[in-house]
Formats: C-alpha cells, sequence, structure tokens
C-alpha cells in the first residue's frame, strides 16, 4: 500500500518522481505529492486523486525545478483523501519535508506531547507527526534525529526525508514497511518497490528493519538505529522492464492472465531434471522431509486460497497434516507448533504485513519456515529458513493472476516431493504426475484462446446483485478464488460455500435468476456435487457449472457448461480458475470499472 520514490543526482528531480510513482500506482492510491529542493527552498504540489492530476498540476514536473526530491501516492489511513492531507509533509518551518508508508501506532501520544511543545498540526494524518518530531529533535545533525524519532515512533514506516541545511544529502528509513535505494547513471534513487527503479537502474539495495540510509549525489552510507556505519551487499534484478508494461493488453489484468502459461513453466521447469523432482531451495533432506509432523500454511487473500487447495493435495498424497491459516488471525489462537512443523507462508509481494509477522512467530517457537514468494530479495524471502520463487515476473494488476497460478505449481511440486521422498506414491505415479504438470501450460493457454463464450455469457451479469460459487474438496478453494476474483474487481457480492453446507441455511439466499456457478473436476464427488446444482435449480437459480471434458452428465444439472481439459485432480484449479478469472474481468470491463486497480485495494498490503 502506497508508494515512495526518491532521488538525488544531476539529472531534474520531479520527472523521475512522477515516473516512479506511476510504476507504483498498482499498489494503490487515493492522493498523490512530491517535493523538490530548489534554491534555497523546498517546492511541494500535491493533490487528491489519480497521478494524472499531480502530473497536470506541474506540467509534469516542469514547475519543480531541483536534482533532489521525494514523491509519495498516499493510500489514507489517518484522515480522509484531501490535498491537505496527502504526502509530502512539512515540519512547521517548511525546513524539513517527509514521505511515510506504514502506520504510527503511538501518532496520538506523540502529538500531544508536540502541541504541548507549541507544534501545530494542519492535517489529520500519523505522518505530519513525524515531521515535527524531526524538527524537535533536529540540532543541525540530520542522523542523530532521524535515530531519535526512531528510538519513540511505534509501527511500521519507510520514509523518504529531505532537510534544508543539507540540500546534498537524501535519508531514507525503514521498518516494517519494505524500501529499495540503487544508483542510476548520475546519481542515487529511492522507492518502495522494484517497478519504480527498473528504468534507472537494475543493482538494488534491500534495506531492512531499523536501517537508515544517507544518500548524496556520489554515495550512499548505511547506519544502524545506533548510528553504527554498515556495509549492505547490492541485489541484481533479472526483471525485464517490458515486463512492466501492458504490451498491447487493454489492461494490466488481461496481460497477466495470459502470462500464465509461462508462469507455471517457469516454476516448475528448474526444478524438474531426469524425472526427478529437484527443489534445492527446500533445504531439507529425505530423512529430514520423513521427519515431518505437520504442515501448517499461512497466508492472506488469494494465498491462502492455494493454502486451501494445498491442505486438500498433502494430505491425500502425502499424508502429511496440513492446516492453513488466515495470516492476520495466527498469532492470535497460539499456535502450537515445534521442530518438526513445517510452516510454509505465502506471498506475492513478500512483503505481506501479517504474513511476515506470522513468520517472525513461527521462527520464535523453533518451527522451520519455507517462504513461497514472488519478489526477489523481499522481507519474507530475506527472514524464511528457506525460499521457493514462484518467477512469475513482475505482476502489476491488484487482482493476482498469473502469480496465483505460480504459487499453486510451487505447492503441486512440494506435495509431489514430500510424497515421493515419503513412499506415499510410486516412481510410476510420480512420473505420471510430472506429465500431467507438464501439460498445464499449453491446457492453460487453450482455456485463454476461448476466452469469446466466457465473454458472451458474462456479458449477461453485468447487473447482477449477487453470485454465489460452490464446491466439495478442492472445488470450494477453488470457489472461494473465483468468487474473490469477482468480488474484487466488479464489486458485485458474491460467496462461495462448501455445497455441502447449502442446506444450513445458504440456500435461503437463493432466489428467482440467481447465478450459482458450480465447479465439478473432482470424479468421486460428481453425483454429490450435481445434486446440489439441483437443489439450486429448483429454487430458481441459473446454474453455470464448470467441469472436465467427457462429463456430459453436468449438463443435466447445469444451465450452461464450461469444459476444462481432463488432468489430475490433484491439479484441477489451475484449469478451472481459467474461465473463472476470465468470467470476472469481463463482468468487470462491462461495468465499467478500474480492472487493475479495484477502489479500496492495494496490491501490497504492507500494513496490519
Amino acid at each position: 500500500m502506497c508508494g515512495i520514490v526518491g532521488y538525488i543526482g544531476e539529472s531534474q528531480a520531479a520527472p523521475i518522481l512522477l515516473d516512479g510513482l506511476s510504476k507504483l500506482e498498482y499498489r494503490g492510491y487515493d492522493s498523490a505529492g512530491v517535493a523538490v529542493y530548489s534554491e534555497d527552498k523546498i517546492l511541494m504540489a500535491k493533490s487528491r486523486g489519480r497521478l494524472k492530476v499531480l502530473k497536470e498540476l506541474t506540467h509534469d514536473g516542469e514547475m519543480l525545478q531541483g536534482t533532489v526530491g521525494i514523491g509519495h501516492t498516499r493510500w489514507a489511513t489517518h484522515g480522509s483523501p484531501s490535498d491537505v492531507n496527502a504526502h509530502p509533509h512539512f515540519n512547521r518551518e517548511e525546513s524539513i519535508v517527509v514521505v511515510h508508508n506504514g502506520i504510527i501506532e503511538n501518532y496520538l501520544k506523540l502529538k500531544k506531547k508536540l502541541e504541548k511543545k507549541g507544534y501545530v498540526f494542519v492535517s489529520e494524518t500519523d505522518t505530519e507527526v513525524i515531521a515535527h518530531l524531526l524538527d524537535y529533535y533536529y540540532k543541525g545533525n540530520p542522523l542523530e534525529a532521524v535515530t531519535k524519532i526512531m528510538h519513540r515512533m511505534e509501527g511500521s514506516y519507510a520514509l523518504g526525508i529531505i532537510f534544508k541545511e543539507h540540500p546534498t544529502e537524501l535519508y531514507a528509513v525503514r521498518k516494517d514497511s519494505p524500501l529499495i535505494v540503487g544508483k542510476t547513471k548520475d546519481g542515487h534513487i529511492l522507492a518502495s518497490d522494484v517497478p519504480a527503479v527498473l528504468k534507472y537502474t537494475r543493482d538494488v539495495v534491500f534495506i531492512e528493519n531499523e536501517e537508515i540510509v544517507r544518500m548524496t549525489k556520489e554515495d550512499m552510507e548505511f547506519y544502524t538505529v545506533d548510528e553504527e556505519p554498515i556495509q549492505k551487499a547490492t541485489t541484481h534484478i533479472e526483471w525485464d522492464v517490458n515486463a512492466a508494461e501492458k504490451g498491447g493488453y487493454e489492461h494490466f489484468m488481461l496481460k497477466e492472465m495470459y502470462e500464465q502459461p509461462k508462469a507455471i513453466a517457469d516454476t516448475f521447469s528448474p526444478r524438474l531434471k531426469n524425472g526427478e523432482i529437484i527443489i534445492e531451495e527446500l533445504g531439507m533432506s529425505p530423512e529430514e522431509i520423513r521427519q515431518v509432523e505437520k504442515i501448517m500454511i499461512v497466508a492472506c487473500g488469494s494465498a491462502s486460497h492455494v493454502g486451501h487447495t494445498a491442505k486438500y493435495i498433502f494430505e491425500d498424497m502425502a499424508r502429511i497434516p496440513v492446516e492453513v491459516d488466515v495470516a492476520s488471525e495466527f498469532r492470535y489462537r497460539n499456535p502450537i507448533l515445534n521442530d518438526r512443523t513445517v510452516v510454509v507462508v505465502i506471498s506475492q509481494s513478500g512483503e505481506t504485513a501479517d504474513t511476515l509477522a506470522a513468520l517472525r512467530e513461527a521462527k520464535k517457537q523453533g518451527a522451520r519456515v519455507l517462504g513461497i514468494v514472488n519478489v526477489v530479495g523481499s522481507s519474507i524471502a530475506r527472514e524464511a529458513d528457506n525460499v521457493m520463487y514462484t518467477w512469475a515476473g513482475p505482476e502489476i494488476a491488484v487482482a493476482t493472476t498469473k502469480a496465483y497460478s505460480a504459487q499453486l505449481t510451487a505447492v503441486y511440486l512440494l506435495a509431489m516431493k514430500f510424497a515421493y521422498e515419503r513412499n506415499e506414491i510410486s516412481r510410476e505415479m510420480l512420473s505420471e504426475l510430472i506429465d500431467e504438470l507438464k501439460a498445464l501450460p499449453i491446457q492453460v493457454e487453450m482455456l485463454l484462446n476461448n476466452q469469446g463464450k466466457i465473454q458472451k455469457f458474462a456479458n449477461r451479469y453485468l447487473a447482477a446483485k449477487n453470485i454465489f460459487f460452490i464446491g466439495r474438496g478442492i472445488d470450494y478453494a477453488i470457489s472461494m478464488e473465483g468468487s474473490l476474483k469477482l468480488k474484487e474487481i466488479s464489486y458485485i457480492h458474491s460467496e462461495a460455500y462448501a455445497a455441502g453446507e447449502l442446506k444450513h441455511g445458504t440456500i435461503s439466499l437463493v432466489e428467482e435468476g440467481t447465478l450459482v456457478v458450480s465447479l465439478v473436476t473432482q470424479k468421486e464427488l460428481y453425483k454429490k456435487i450435481m445434486s446440489n446444482m439441483e437443489e439450486v435449480r429448483t429454487r430458481g437459480a441459473f446454474v453455470m457449472g464448470v467441469t472436465l471434458e467427457g462429463n456430459l452428465e453436468a449438463e443435466k444439472s447445469a444451465d450452461y457448461t464450461v469444459y476444462i481439459p481432463e488432468t489430475s485432480p490433484y491439479f484441477t484449479n489451475s484449469l478451472a480458475i481459467i474461465p473463472l478469472q476470465l468470467f470476472a474481468y469481463y463482468i468487470a470491463v462491462g461495468r465499467g470499472c478500474d480492472v487493475d486497480k479495484p477502489r479500496n485495494l492495494a496490491k501490497s498490503v504492507t500494513v496490519e
């Protein structure tokens, strides 16, 4: 959530700030602003609304001349979206300016203290507290002032700071909110995520918790919260710059859906060698795998739906007990962990605050933590005992598609590896599963190329008020993701239900004409789920069935049927989700929604 960009060098800062912020729009925001040091003063421009408003206000940055600056896209937490509440924020003399991602939990206490000292606040934000607190502690040494406020602030923050008395310096601070810095051809750049810097550098430094960076045009220096100098390693980013552009597609979401075959293949290909599954980054010997007594999967949103799919697969295939927790609840139930528990944390960004907190709790209790993430060098990647990358490339649309598919592929590989090493599946079974896995990219591509029928069907439900998804077993996990996709980008109320629960109250929601989407991919459950389809049809529902090719019986219970290719029952999620993604996309487009940036949502949820 929110985005930070900073620059110091020889080029004009404002155009670089605006360009970098445009690459972070996917993170979600409702206002934007920039501040640039110019001829012995700090110039500022900020506005509510999209970045294009700020660009028009500043004539694409030309009105703010200067070579050091900071910029921000804000997602409102403290204070409503407004010009006043937008970042950056000044101190009272306008000699210190700050941008901030995160939440200062004790800001009210700090604000009261500052008000007693005579400070006057003009915004409702917790960030303005930071600017005034810096002013209070600043005695000519910026580093000293920064460390003092870090000792007094509670919560999460990533900061970009300019001091008017030190115009050749740019400061950055990080605690529990992502931040990277890198060297450009003529200076240095600061950002909260990789896409903002790819145009200017591929060599970045990931700032760790409670670290400070002092940047000049020529150099970068890193310090601890106790002002002790530290050395930092540089990471080279391999992402293709063009991967972060639309490439002719109307929306990033559509582009990323069509990139799913590649994301799936790129995730499994390096781990399949001579008929074996080799996951070197797992860091576990066959003996250690056999000693695992429990797996706990912790994630948020779509990643948690991957976890629910993984539960069915691991328990059936590898015969290991699996628990799935929403990350925001994991710490509050006092989970029972030990050194024979593997905690798998799943996050596209690797920066999800609740998932990161769960990771730390799991490590504290002695469990082995495996991170499944998409972003190299992210916080979860660095803090987990081991990390398994999904190699989906940059995902810009808020609603995940290709990262979700890549995460599914990663858990398939893990389940197969665990099942084989624990002698729960034979060599022949492993080979059959590998063949089925290799076929997925072509099957997904085939489903994507059949989008015309889904689009026509979606157009019939642009005015729908409620849509329900049902399924059993793995199909229930698919239903949850299909429902989430629809509600988050189209704003149509949608719910997913375990089909067997319909008679326990939820069937009362079905009215004449209600669309019920039924997942029918598990052959042993065909009869039961089709019975549920008949239940809702007799109450007036219109039923869309998603089933395997050859299951013609489904047409007797469905009003509209979508077929997916035959595959292993463990892998059906990867195929059945495609028509549901397309269905959600075309409904959202037909309703005129902002598909890539849905209201009130952010790509990376970096606050709890």
